[in-house]
């Protein structure tokens, strides 16, 4: 879960000075080491081990003996740093429940002008070569660690919400800071969840969405029925956008197919529509 919104209102300002070095230096160090980091603040060595020990106690720094005494900032404490600036910029006022999470983000409930939707993006050491393997935010060498992988996924699902949106069935973009994407809310539920009495008009709704990206010069890269949400009205969102791929990428084909046919197989497998590929491939590339 995000940090908790005491530490985030308690936090002082010295505090924040250190989150924000560490975010820093990270660049550079998986482990920031002591001496560095009372450089890079300022604060007197029994100033910063007291505020470094209260960051632990909060889980938003860890501490390793690497041999030195180094220091690394964690997810609670990047959630803090990104928390803080949508707060400071008016975009949210208050957090609220969970009420989604994947195998790389979490999806929360908040208030802003009215109630909208956070993504963190928590990038996961275990799946981290294969995505340095896979996805364009990721560079092929180098020091990344998992906060700034994390980032990095975030920017690119804003880019595409804000370029496909209103042309696409896509949460309106708001925000974004570090790791955390700020879109509107969708009234509706995950297509797994859904028992559609006419699945016919879902499926052409899906496809035409799939074709409007395409002609913007946009492929999702990972669709499924995880990643559309529909509402009673009939209505369908296309969600989850982090690894969408140019149409003029080398293996843009591929993806599109892949995408393309998982839909296919959903609707095939639960409601027994047999829609050829072909003439799917064709709807959307036209």
């Amino acid at each position: 879960m995000p940090v908790p919104a005491e530490y985030v209102q308690s936090l002082h300002p010295y505090e924040l000075r250190i989150l924000l070095a560490l975010e820093r230096l990270m660049r550079r160090y998986t482990w920031v080491p002591f001496e560095i980091l009372k450089s890079a603040t300022g604060f007197s060595e029994s100033e910063l081990t007291y505020r470094l020990g209260r960051l632990i106690n909060m889980d938003m720094v860890r501490y390793e003996k690497t041999p030195y005494d180094g220091y690394a900032l964690i997810f609670d404490g990047y959630d803090t740093l990104a928390l803080h600036t949508l707060t400071k910029r008016g975009t949210i006022q208050a957090l609220g429940t969970r009420i989604g999470v994947g195998k790389e983000s979490e999806v929360y409930e908040a208030m802003g002008l009215g109630v909208v939707v956070l993504k963190f993006h928590r990038v996961g050491q275990r799946s981290f070569q294969a995505v340095r393997l896979k996805r364009g935010y990721m560079p092929d060498t180098g020091h990344c660690p998992w906060i700034f992988a994390s980032s990095n996924s975030a920017k690119m699902e804003y880019e595409a919400l804000t370029a496909l949106h209103p042309a696409v069935s896509v949460p309106l973009p708001i925000d974004q800071n570090r790791h955390v994407v700020v879109m509107s809310f969708i009234p509706g539920v995950n297509l797994t969840q859904a028992t559609l009495t006419e699945p016919g008009p879902i499926l052409d709704a899906i496809l035409d969405n799939i074709s409007e990206a395409y002609g913007l010069g946009i492929i999702h890269g990972d669709l499924s029925e995880f990643n559309v949400m529909v509402d009673q009205e009939g209505q369908c969102w296309l969600i989850d956008w982090p690894q969408w791929v140019e149409t003029a990428h080398p293996n843009a084909d591929e993806i599109l197919a892949r995408d393309i046919r998982n839909i296919l197989q959903y609707f095939k497998r639960k409601y027994g529509i047999d829609y050829a590929f072909d003439e799917a491939l064709a709807r959307v590339v036209e």
